[in-house]
C-alpha cells in the first residue's frame, strides 16, 4: 500500500476512572484475549501497510510490553516494520506530548524519512475492522486533501463526546464540532484520517510554529474551509472505548454470536500477542451460560453473561453475572459479583458481595498475593 500508518496511543481518559490508573486506554483488554490496540494494528497489516508508528505516552509500560515483538501483527520486516515512539528530551523539546498534533510534530522525522505518498492516522482505542485501501481509493477519487472516516450513530446515542460532523451531498465536510454541548448532527468522526504525507508535514510544522497542539481543533476544524476535507462513512461495527460504559458494552457485544462471527471467523483476522496458557478448566459443579472464558481460567462456580479474561480463578459457590473479570483475578468462595468490572490482579476475599446498582461498579481490591 502507498501509505504509512500512525496509531495515536498516548492519551488518557478520565471517563475510564480507575481502569486507566495502571494502563493506557489502548492497552485495555477486549473480548477475553485481545487489547484495544490490536484492532488498529490488525487493520494496518491487513491493509498491507508495512510501516507503522505507535505514539505512546500515558502509563505506557503495559502497552509497551504488549508491543515488544512485532511478529504477532506481521511487522517483523527488513524494510518498514513497527516503530514505538515515546516522548523524549531533545535539544529542540523537553515536553511530553501536549496533544495529537504535537505528538506528530515531535516525531516529524519519521514522516520526513518515509517515501510513501500518503499517511493513515488512527486512534488506538477503536474496536472495528476497516480496509484502509478503500478509504485511500476514495480519498484519491475525491481529490481530497484530508479524508475523515465517519459513522452515523443511532438515535439515543450520546454523540456529544465525539467530533460531530456535517457533510453536503458530495460528502464534503462543511462543519466540524469537537465534543459539542448540543450536537447538530448524528454523524461522528471515528478518529481515522487519510492525508497526503507532504501536506501533513506542512500543516504540522505550521501548528508547531504557532504553538498549536491538537490535530482536530488546529487542523481539521481550522482548515475545514481552506482544505478539501471529505467524509468516508462506514456501516460496519465500530466502537470507541473511552468511557467505562462503552468499555463494558463493547465487551458485552462479544457475547453476541454475530459479533464474534464478524471479528473472529470472517476474513480478515484480528491478531494479538499470544500467551502460552492451558485451556480453561471447568471443575465439577461449575455452570457457564453465554460467557467468554479465556485461556488459563479455572471455573468452580456459576458464570452467566460475563467475560472472564486470562488466568482468572472463580471459587466454589460463586455467582458471577453480567460482569467483566480482567486478567489474573482470584475470586474466593461464596462470592457474588453482578454488573461489575473487576480490575486485573485483584484478590476478592471469600463471602464478598459486589453489585452495580446505579451503573457499572469497578471493583479494586488490595492484593495480598503479590509482594510490592
Amino acid at each position: 500500500m502507498r501509505a504509512i500508518g500512525i496509531i495515536l496511543a498516548g492519551g488518557n481518559s478520565y471517563r475510564m476512572k480507575e481502569l486507566s490508573r495502571k494502563r493506557a486506554v489502548c492497552a485495555m483488554p477486549i473480548a477475553g484475549s485481545y487489547r484495544s490496540i490490536d484492532f488498529a494494528l490488525s487493520n494496518m497489516t491487513n491493509s498491507h501497510i508495512q510501516k507503522v508508528a505507535v505514539f505512546t505516552q500515558y502509563n505506557a509500560r503495559s502497552l509497551n510490553e504488549h508491543l515488544n515483538s512485532s511478529k504477532w501483527w506481521d511487522f517483523g520486516r527488513k524494510q518498514g516494520g513497527l516503530y514505538v515512539f515515546t516522548p523524549a528530551v531533545t535539544a529542540e523539546s523537553n515536553f511530553w506530548y501536549r496533544g495529537t498534533a504535537d505528538a506528530i510534530a515531535q516525531n516529524l522525522s519519521f514522516l520526513k524519512s518515509s517515501h510513501e505518498p500518503y499517511v493513515v492516522i488512527a486512534s488506538g482505542d477503536g474496536v472495528y475492522k476497516l480496509d484502509y485501501n478503500k478509504v485511500l481509493e476514495y480519498h484519491i477519487e475525491k481529490k481530497a486533501d484530508i479524508t475523515v472516516v465517519c459513522k452515523d450513530m443511532g438515535e439515543g446515542t450520546n454523540v456529544e463526546r465525539f467530533g460531530a460532523i456535517k457533510m453536503n451531498e458530495e460528502s464534503r465536510i462543511e462543519d466540524f464540532e469537537e465534543k459539542p454541548v448540543v450536537a447538530k448532527s448524528g454523524t461522528i468522526s471515528c478518529g481515522i484520517y487519510v492525508v497526503r504525507r507532504r501536506m501533513l508535514i506542512e500543516m504540522i510544522e505550521k501548528c508547531a510554529e504557532e504553538d498549536r497542539y491538537d490535530f482536530v481543533k488546529d487542523i481539521l476544524i481550522r482548515y475545514k474551509n481552506m482544505k478539501k476535507i471529505y467524509g468516508y462513512k462506514i456501516k460496519e461495527y465500530w466502537r470507541n472505548i473511552a468511557s467505562v460504559e462503552d468499555y463494558f458494552n463493547t465487551n458485552m457485544d462479544f457475547l453476541k454470536a454475530e459479533t464474534r462471527d464478524y471479528f473472529f471467523r470472517q476474513y480478515p483476522d484480528i491478531y494479538s500477542k499470544v500467551d502460552d496458557l492451558p485451556p480453561a478448566k471447568y471443575n465439577p459443579g461449575s455452570q457457564v451460560k453465554n460467557s467468554l472464558i479465556s485461556s488459563g481460567c479455572i471455573i468452580n462456580g456459576t458464570v452467566e453473561d460475563s467475560v472472564i479474561f486470562k488466568t482468572a480463578y472463580v471459587g466454589n459457590n460463586c455467582y458471577i453475572k453480567n460482569s467483566i473479570i480482567l486478567n489474573d483475578v482470584y475470586i474466593g468462595d461464596n462470592t457474588h459479583i453482578e454488573n461489575c468490572i473487576v480490575e486485573s490482579r485483584d484478590t476478592i476475599r471469600a463471602n464478598s458481595y459486589y453489585t452495580g446498582t446505579d451503573g457499572i461498579k469497578i471493583v479494586v481490591e488490595r492484593n495480598d498475593r503479590y509482594v510490592i
